[in-house]
């Protein structure tokens, strides 16, 4: 144990009382002043902010008026909570008169604190269209193919073009568009498009539920004639691969709309603007085909013209079909837009031939390319995308399999044109681009990324470059597969939301980005893909039908649950989701318990690293670990986590049920894989003996020996990773628990195979499939993948750093950073539920700086090595003595403190 005096100084302490509290970070359904929400009873939230120590709130009051000049005059005509004892801030639910739809809602928080009482300036809402009754407007569409598209296996289908002229003749309050584009729409009004995002709206399964989106659009209608245009894109609805493996891949049909534009005037009277038979449409326009996997094509001489514009000459556009409306039922979208969340300069371009050019992004990502290019009517521009490039310096395209990631631009010679795609995004670094009338540059070329619109969360630098790197990589990896759902790549020919992917990875992700409202949505898509019988299937959306029964992918909906409400403090998900997550559980035990033993698994531990660096799959059976170990010891930490889900749903009478099955499937799982003797579970493997002590299946009295038995086979395997998908899931954190964090930081920084170090210093700028990403066959090795970061950003963020959730959304943080030799330091910042963390220390020999700050509202428990308690000081003051620190304990060589917020700084 390291010995080392501390002391405590507090930056920042002293502020104006009138300053002394703010309340901000005011969102309505974890959304920030939202259009179209999709709930009548909507909850709110908010953030308080001082630089004062140990701010408190000692209540609230919320008020929702009818109008921004009421809220200003703290008048709640819709609704007043009074003022309520209560420190929470997060989740209230709205409890006043009933909302309706089309109008906006202010709101505004009334902070009372121990430090003086503070308002939120006002925020808004509004209510989308919740009930079917609502929606007058029809389905329409054309469920047909014309001559120039393809249904086959590689489809190609047109975008399809509609439009309708009306009027408006009095003076305009507000005016409303509520629409609901499948697959993938562009909504414009007189010439204008509406909104930022991109892609939308988010995918579902259409035969469950499809969504709404809803968009204020008060200045762009004028009075007297108006033009409003639809633009319908393909996306998952008519799928990639048609006609192709129906067993496998489901398809929705033709692309189709709902429309509905609501103004209201200001005499009070109020007009529709309905999809019906009435609109005029095309099929014959620029977007030639727009398909995921394939590639956009675009033709910019057959153009519209002013298309979204009055007056224009649609004569010969051709009458649209009513359409029966999907399967699913229509909600409003309750996760955020996709949109451009940036935008990257190429780095090189070179000539790999007479008319054939390499571009480099120098960094893999998923978006797409957007160019600026002169020439000739007709001239052609061909953009093929990939990851990696062959050591001739052709692209690299086998591990695409048949996508064909393909963009073509026909140019119609009128000046310079500036282009990307619509409907489609490419995973890739690298394109090769053909066609281009005379020489390239690098300004002629931009890339967009995208992924849904969400917040950075948090941010980690150490004094390894190693560890930097990866967390670069990792934010690049895991923003390049956010698509409206987490999917496991963006390249190749499969995108799909595979759920093992993200049992420790939405965790860890949430560390990087605010991704609450995308596994919000996630899990009613798991909800939704679930069989009658109670099975869950291994991707969702089920795009796929996919169906295979096993503990690890499924049960990545009881994971995510538990990620949600312990990062974010959302009990509502578990509420929401408990009968759904029983009902798989007594599936799985009905189908395939024997014994108390889970008989089924499928994938076991996933791409544990090969012995061979050119295959895919170890052959070497002492690698691989039994499945049904895996599924039972799985069984068992779903059982304990039900139990805790039972408690805060309030399904009380499960909890002894669950308790009773977890003792006999205890029993059954040490009789029948234990070897006392050897101390390993069945044949030894990290992850056969990893999993039972993480879960706390193993006796009391053999966890150091089964631990000793990790170690040596760590040892053996020459301190690298030799776990897969399941076992990386708990490794970091069950090394650290158990006294390694050095054999921890070890994996973390190694830079030969197999490692994520390796990954960099072969060039990945991204996080690979396999780890042999550069070697392995090319059937199997995306270079855009996340499911092996395992527990590495959680371990980083939790025990590195010391940011930790002692109680849900951090309202009491857990700070123990691992003063690990090896690591000079660390700085790591976290926004959380209720504020921005800090914790950032430096180590130098045996002495500690270490930097703190807690949001307001928050206290911590922080843990410092110390062989004298009353050597930790703040400006010579013994801590126990100063306002926000209380001395809690000295135990083992460590001194135990509580914080209140404020912002402070520790050094010997």
């Amino acid at each position: 144990m390291m010995k080392i005096r501390i002391l405590i100084w507090c930056l920042c302490l002293t502020v104006t009382t009138a300053a002394q509290v703010t309340v901000q970070h005011m969102r309505c359904e974890q959304l920030k002043n939202p259009i179209g929400v999709a709930t009548a009873t909507p909850n709110f939230s908010w953030q308080l902010y001082s630089k004062s120590r140990n701010v408190k709130q000692q209540a609230y009051q919320i008020i929702v008026s009818s109008s921004k000049e009421r809220a200003e005059k703290n008048i709640g005509d819709i609704w007043d909570s009074g003022e309520v004892l209560s420190d929470e801030t997060l989740f209230i639910r709205y409890q006043g008169r009933p909302l309706a739809s089309n109008r906006y809602y202010y709101w505004r928080v009334r902070s009372i604190t121990n430090k003086g009482e503070a308002w939120s300036a006002p925020a808004y809402f509004t209510i989308g269209l919740l009930q079917s009754s609502q929606w007058k407007a029809q389905w329409i569409g054309y469920d047909n193919a014309f001559p120039w598209d393809s249904i086959s296996q590689w489809s190609r289908l047109s975008a399809r073009y509609f439009r309708k002229e009306f009027t408006s003749s009095k003076k305009i309050k507000k005016a409303f568009v509520n629409i609901v584009g499948l697959g993938l729409y562009e909504l414009y009004i007189n010439g204008n498009k509406i909104g930022e995002q991109v892609l939308a709206p988010a995918p579902t399964d259409y035969r469950k539920s499809v969504f709404s989106n809803t968009f204020d659009v008060t200045a762009h209608i004028t009075s007297g004639t108006n033009a409003i245009g639809v633009i319908l894109g393909n996306g998952r609805f008519f799928t990639m691969r048609q006609q192709y493996k129906p067993q496998k891949i489901n398809n929705f049909g033709f692309p189709k709309f709902l429309l509905q534009l609501d103004i209201i005037y200001e005499d009070g009277t109020t007009t529709q603007v309905l999809s019906d038979k009435s609109w005029k449409f095309t099929a014959d326009g620029p977007i030639r085909t727009n398909n995921e996997y394939d590639g956009e094509e675009y033709d910019a001489t057959k153009e519209l013209g002013d298309w979204t514009k009055v007056g224009y000459n649609d004569k010969e556009w051709l009458q649209p079909q009513l359409v029966s409306a999907p399967q699913g039922n229509i909600i409003p979208q309750p996760n955020p837009f996709m949109k451009i969340m940036k935008r990257i300069a190429p780095v090189k371009l070179n000539k790999l031939r007479e008319g054939i050019y390499i571009l480099d992004m120098g960094q893999n990502f998923a978006g797409w390319l957007q160019i600026r290019v002169k020439g000739k009517r007709g001239d052609k521009v061909k953009l093929r995308f990939s990851e990696s490039l062959q050591s001739d310096g052709e692209l690299y395209v086998a591990n695409l399999r048949d996508a064909r990631v393909t963009d073509i631009y026909t140019l119609k010679g009128e000046g310079i044109e500036v282009w990307h795609p619509r409907f489609v995004y490419h995973g890739f670094r690298y394109v090769e681009i053909s066609g281009w009338p005379g020489i390239p540059k690098l300004s002629d070329f931009e890339g967009h990324v995208i992924y849904d619109d969400m917040n950075d969360t948090g941010n980690l630098e150490t004094s390894s470059e190693t560890i930097n790197k990866i967390i670069r990589n990792s934010w690049w990896g895991i923003a390049s597969n956010y698509k409206g759902m987490p999917v496991d790549c963006p390249q190749r020919n499969e995108r799909q939301p595979w759920l093992g992917d993200r049992a420790q990875g939405a965790y860890g992700e949430s560390f990087l980005f605010d991704n609450q409202a995308l596994y919000v949505k996630w899990l009613d898509d798991i909800r939704e893909s679930q069989t009658e019988e109670g099975a869950i299937p291994d991707v969702a959306p089920a795009y796929w039908n996919y169906y295979s029964d096993n503990m690890t992918w499924p049960g990545v909906y009881l994971l995510v649950a538990d990620m949600l409400y312990r990062q974010y403090g959302n009990k509502g998900v578990i509420t929401a989701h408990y009968p759904f997550m029983k009902k798989w559980l007594t599936y799985m035990k009905r189908k395939y318990l024997k014994n108390y033993i889970l008989t089924k698994d499928k994938y076991g531990d996933w791409c544990v690293p090969p012995e061979d660096l050119t295959i895919i799959r170890s052959q070497d059976s002492t690698r691989t670990t039994n499945g049904h170990l895996i599924a039972t010891a799985y069984y068992y930490h779903f059982l304990q986590l039900m139990k805790s889900f039972a408690a805060l749903s309030e399904n009380i009478k499960d909890i002894e049920m669950y308790e009773q099955e977890s003792k006999k499937v205890l029993e059954a799982f040490n009789n029948k894989f234990f070897n006392a003797q050897s101390c390993n579970y069945d044949n030894g493997t990290i992850t056969a003996n990893l999993l039972p002590l993480y879960f706390g299946l193993v006796p009391s009295d053999k966890k150091a020996c089964v631990f000793d038995r990790i170690i040596k086979k760590m040892e053996a395997d020459q301190m690298h990773i030799s776990t897969g998908v399941i076992g990386t899931q708990w490794l970091m954190r069950g090394l650290t628990h158990y006294g390694r964090a050095d054999a921890a930081l070890t994996l973390a920084t190694n830079t030969t195979y197999p490692s994520w170090g390796y990954m960099i210093a072969n060039g990945a700028t991204t996080i690979w499939e396999l780890w042999n990403g550069n070697t392995a066959s090319p059937q199997m090795n995306s270079q855009n993948h996340v499911m092996l970061l395992g527990d590495l950003l959680i371990w980083l963020f939790e025990n590195v750093a010391g940011v930790k959730a002692a109680r849900p959304a951090f309202k009491q943080i857990e700070m123990q950073p691992l003063f690990i030799p090896g690591l000079e330091y660390v700085r790591a910042s976290y926004k959380s539920a209720y504020g921005l963390i800090r914790s950032s220390w430096q180590l130098e020999k045996e002495k500690i700086k270490w930097h703190i700050e807690i949001p307001a509202n928050t206290n911590a428990i922080i843990k410092i090595p110390t062989n004298d308690p009353s050597s930790i000081k703040e400006n010579g003051i013994p801590a126990s003595q100063v306002e926000g620190v209380t001395l809690l304990e000295y135990k083992k060589g460590f001194a135990v403190f509580s914080l209140s917020s404020g912002s402070f700084q520790f050094e010997n």
